[in-house]
């Protein structure tokens, strides 16, 4: 992984633990009383590999599947004060920071990363007043990988960084055992990726159990006032407007024909926008179009390489500036708490020259707020459902409510 998506993962980290204590202090409360709910637990995450390349399968140094992995995590979560505003609105969100040691088969070939993430979760459905059915998911950074050597390690085609990007989503029972103690039990999905900074980036995805155990720490005080009901929204309180800017760099690779390609040195830029205005279903949900603008400068480079030149001196011409810009509209629904938002889309361009540049695309993104309306945005862009396009690493502003 480059080096902008581990600042950035660091930058999110760095900020969250900032700014969470803000988040419960500076105009979110109603009251004096604004002392979060700390807790402190452990997890125990063995999973199934997913056989996506062939290493997976036996093609690796020792010749044996790769088909397993465990993670223990250590966290840290709070939830706001009972007597606050957000706590009043959203009675079962819970934030917070966690490491994790994973351990794989082949321990020579992929090393055993160290993940450093915040995550958030809340209730999906209560059972009893003891047992609930709830979600949760994680971000960060991995460290640790032992990646693809053409000399040293060459079996590994699925790794090409020594860092990178840790994403999960579960979902599990949460049993209340005591006043303090908390059982969690269910099922956790795993995607580590570079983001196409590096290749090969081929990814490693799992899927397994997770169960946990969890220590609430002092005890939930505060008095409860009436916050505002969101049914009250109205006409223009309805919508609010996400300005984004962002940019990245990538790697690329050309297929000359259906048999062969070959990798580009170096790196190359991307950069754009999102305006994207949206409807507030609730105080959950939000869901809108979005103006989606890029430049990239990988684009459309096959009709302009220099005759005569391959391999690690391969060269091209720059390409029109028309040619290596994309101008689409993507549907965007919006998952929306405390702190976090979660951001999914999928779009066409609309206006664009060239293959590279056409299809549908899809987008996967996280915003971070620092402020009401200013927040830090990381995402993820693919084309046509399946092929990895570039980072989206940028800052927002919120326009409205």
């Amino acid at each position: 992984m480059k080096i902008p998506l581990f600042l950035f993962c660091c930058m999110q980290l760095l900020l969250f633990s900032c700014n969470s204590f803000a988040w419960g202090k500076c105009g979110i409360s109603d009251t004096l009383d604004t002392k979060p709910v700390h807790r402190i637990g452990m997890d125990l995450r063995p999973s199934y590999v997913f056989p996506t390349r062939g290493f997976f399968s036996g093609n690796n140094a020792k010749g044996k599947s790769v088909n397993t992995q465990l993670a223990a995590h250590l966290r840290y979560s709070f939830q706001f004060s009972p007597a606050s505003r957000l706590r009043q609105l959203y009675p079962y969100a819970y934030q917070g920071v966690g490491v994790a040691y994973n351990t794989f088969p082949q321990t020579s070939e992929m090393g055993n990363p160290v993940a450093v993430y915040v995550f958030q979760g809340s209730r999906i459905a209560r059972f009893s007043s003891r047992l609930s059915l709830d979600y949760e998911w994680n971000f960060g950074a991995s460290f640790g990988w032992k990646k693809y050597n053409r000399e040293t390690n060459p079996y590994n085609d699925v790794v090409g960084s020594a860092i990178n990007a840790y994403i999960s989503a579960g979902f599990f029972l949460n049993c209340q055992l005591s006043p303090k103690w908390n059982l969690t039990a269910g099922i956790d999905f795993v995607h580590y990726s570079n983001g196409n900074t590096n290749y090969p980036n081929s990814g490693v995805n799992t899927v397994g159990a997770r169960i946990g155990l969890s220590h609430t720490l002092g005890q939930e005080v505060g008095r409860q006032h009436v916050s505002e009901h969101w049914g009250k929204l109205s006409g223009r309180q309805r919508f609010c407007y996400d300005f984004v800017v962002y940019g990245s760099t990538r790697k690329r690779g050309i297929m000359w024909d259906e048999e062969h390609g070959e990798l580009i040195p170096g790196s190359f830029g991307v950069a754009g926008f999102n305006f994207n205005p949206m409807y507030i279903v609730n105080k959950y949900f939000r869901t809108g179009i979005s103006l989606d603008a890029q430049y990239d400068e990988s684009a459309n480079l096959r009709e302009f390489r220099v005759e005569g030149t391959g391999g690690e001196n391969i060269k091209f011409y720059r390409p029109p500036f028309r040619e290596q810009i994309a101008v689409g509209v993507s549907l965007r629904a919006e998952l929306n708490m405390p702190i976090f938002s979660v951001n999914v889309g999928i779009g066409h361009n609309l206006f664009f020259t060239g293959e590279d540049t056409r299809g549908f695309y899809q987008i996967l993104a996280l915003k971070t707020f620092l402020t009401r309306h200013v927040f830090l945005h990381v995402g993820y862009q693919l084309n046509n459902f399946k092929n990895p396009n570039n980072l989206m690493l940028g800052i927002g502003y919120r326009f409205g409510r």
